[in-house]
């Protein structure tokens, strides 16, 4: 079957069947077929970034900053929204379909030829895996110096982890999600990101004096991480403005640095100070603190808050701690009209938690709930029965994504804002509708 495949189409419909017939491989078997690959990307200096929420968005202020200062870099992210390249960028490009297939079939080639261990166990690689592994052939191939990737689940045991020249590793926000696989409490789930750490290489973490901080401060030490934590304390002078955000940082050879995020979504803040920690340690004269501040700046990542029509925002976020960050934001958003409110969730999400929140934050004055078309998705009668339980709000139920954004975002009036949140599967489906209107 794989020596059949040419085209981009359908090297993207054999990953997407992967998941029906394998399951997740051990770290040595990802470990013992990177190097049977030719351990590629082994010479680039790899930031690798891990934790519930932000980490995408880390990723993306990191390579913004690095492309600023004239450094090449690859950058390896998930999930994508509407095409599985967006996964894989390389100098803030996404990567063609050509080369796409270039990599997919340089590692199934690779699969045809495998070691005799590997042989022996029937291996093949995860769809995560696959990807990450066509990610480091591409960066190889594109002879990047810096490859920036975000772990998928967890840390210890993620395929990203494999690499070993590691420069700095970052931990985002520690909260509950993918709790069946990394633990019930917020320090189990810390200790499985903390795994991403390297003995003597610099580890930047959001420092809140929690169980998840002293979790992963006490991995640090065991193994002799220099540990850098990021607080509250170092961040000042907070402006909201319409569109932007300004702030202040202190670096460690100035005084407090001013800085600006292009959004309107201040959980972005901390994104990109974890950012611009992990870059001032990097110690790299080209990376400067202009370049910082027009690197943070330019970045703008979809589906984090994104506003896709005039005041219409989609929001990835999908458990309770990211659902928590975007209503602080919706909260301190001017707003002369109605607050409108598209939400849909897959179903193996906190959603009756997420749904609490959002029904109890009195801050929508319509709701509406839809069914996604994944078939990981919460089915409507399901999203129907949970939203009453929490709000005495009228709300609609949905047929179709396509009523649903028409009716509430074609139809809204001047000073209405629309909040369409849930899920990065919301977004991207949200995005690919935007696409097929814009064509017709």
């Amino acid at each position: 079957m794989i020596g059949r495949i040419n085209t981009y189409g359908e090297a993207e419909e054999y990953i997407n069947s992967i998941p029906k017939f394998t399951g997740k491989s051990s770290m040595e078997d990802t470990r013992e077929f990177l190097v049977h690959l030719g351990n590629p990307a082994h010479n680039c200096k790899i930031i690798h970034v891990a934790g519930t929420n932000g980490k995408g968005s880390v990723c993306a202020y990191l390579c913004s900053v690095l492309k600023e200062a004239g450094i090449s870099a690859g950058m390896f992210t998930s999930p994508h929204l509407i095409t599985m390249r967006e996964r894989i960028l390389i100098n803030d490009i996404m990567v063609t379909e050509q080369e796409f297939l270039q990599a997919f079939k340089i590692v199934t080639d690779k699969l045809s030829d495998l070691p005799s261990g590997l042989a022996h166990k029937g291996y093949h690689p995860s769809f995560f895996e696959f990807l990450f592994f066509m990610a480091m052939v591409l960066f190889e191939r594109a002879g990047i110096e810096y490859v920036v990737l975000e772990t998928g689940l967890g840390g210890r045991l993620d395929a990203t982890n494999s690499p070993e020249n590691k420069k700095v590793c970052i931990i985002t926000s520690i909260g509950y999600d993918h709790m069946e696989y990394l633990g019930d409490t917020p320090a189990q789930i810390a200790g499985e990101k903390a795994g991403i750490m390297r003995t003597g290489v610099p580890v930047v973490y959001l420092n809140r004096h929690d169980e998840a901080s002293e979790k992963i401060e006490e991995y640090a030490r065991r193994i002799g991480a220099e540990m850098i934590p990021v607080s509250e304390q170092a961040i000042k002078e907070i402006k909201i403005r319409n569109k932007t955000i300004d702030f202040s940082l202190h670096l460690n050879y100035y005084d407090y640095i001013g800085f600006t995020v292009s959004t309107s979504a201040v959980y972005q803040i901390e994104n990109a100070v974890l950012a611009i920690k992990a870059l001032e340690r990097l110690s790299d004269a080209r990376i400067t603190v202009h370049t910082m501040q027009e690197g943070i700046r330019r970045m703008v990542w979809e589906g984090r808050m994104e506003e896709v029509l005039p005041s219409v925002y989609v929001d990835g976020a999908h458990n309770i701690d990211g659902i928590r960050a975007f209503l602080e934001t919706v909260r301190i958003q001017p707003c002369s009209g109605k607050r409108k409110l598209l939400f849909s969730v897959v179903k193996d999400k906190q959603y009756r938690l997420v749904i609490e929140a959002l029904a109890s934050s009195g801050l929508f004055d319509e709701v509406g709930v839809v069914a996604l078309t994944s078939e990981r998705a919460l089915p409507i009668d399901v999203l129907e029965d949970t939203y009453r339980q929490y709000t005495g709000l009228e709300y609609k139920a949905y047929d179709s994504l396509s009523t649903a954004f028409k009716e509430l975002v074609l139809s809204k009036d001047d000073g209405d804002n629309v909040y369409i949140v849930g899920s990065l599967y919301l977004v991207g489906e949200i995005k690919a509708l935007l696409r097929s209107l814009k064509h017709d």
